[in-house]
C-alpha cells in the first residue's frame, strides 16, 4: 500500500511565503513524476507543477517565477515552495505521484494525496 500525506498549507498574506511538503510511504515501489494539482472553489482541478525522476520540470505559466518545486529520492518527498502568493493562488492544493510497485505483477499509477488548504488573504 503507498500512501502519499501533505502538510505545510495554512493562511497567508498576500506576498507572503509557504513550503509545502509531500512524503510517500509504503515500501517497493518507484517513484517517477511527482507533481503539484490545486483547485479553487468552483474550478477544475489544475496542474501546478511536475517534476520527474531526472529532475526536468513543468510549471504552469501563472506560477512560474513564484513556486519552486523539488524532491528529495531519498525521503521519496516532493516540496513546493510558494512565493510572493497572490489570492488567485488560494485553493486545495493535492500532491500526485506516478508510481510503480510490484506485487504478483508489476503495475504503475497514478496516487494522489488528500490535499491541504491554501488561502491567501489579507
Amino acid at each position: 500500500q503507498v500512501q502519499l500525506v501533505e502538510s505545510g498549507g495554512g493562511l497567508v498574506q498576500p506576498g507572503g511565503s509557504l513550503r509545502l511538503s509531500c512524503a510517500a510511504s509504503g515500501s517497493g515501489f518507484t517513484i517517477y513524476t511527482m507533481a503539484w494539482y490545486r483547485q479553487a472553489p468552483g474550478k477544475q482541478r489544475e496542474l501546478v507543477v511536475g517534476i520527474t525522476d531526472g529532475g526536468s520540470t513543468n510549471y504552469a505559466d501563472a506560477v512560474k517565477g513564484r513556486f519552486i518545486i523539488s524532491r528529495d529520492n531519498a525521503k521519496n518527498t516532493v516540496y513546493l515552495q510558494m512565493n510572493s502568493l497572490k489570492p488567485e493562488d488560494t485553493a486545495v492544493y493535492y500532491c500526485n505521484a506516478d508510481i510503480g510497485r510490484y506485487s504478483g505483477t508489476y503495475s504503475r499509477r497514478d496516487y494522489w494525496g488528500q490535499g491541504t488548504q491554501v488561502t491567501v488573504s489579507s
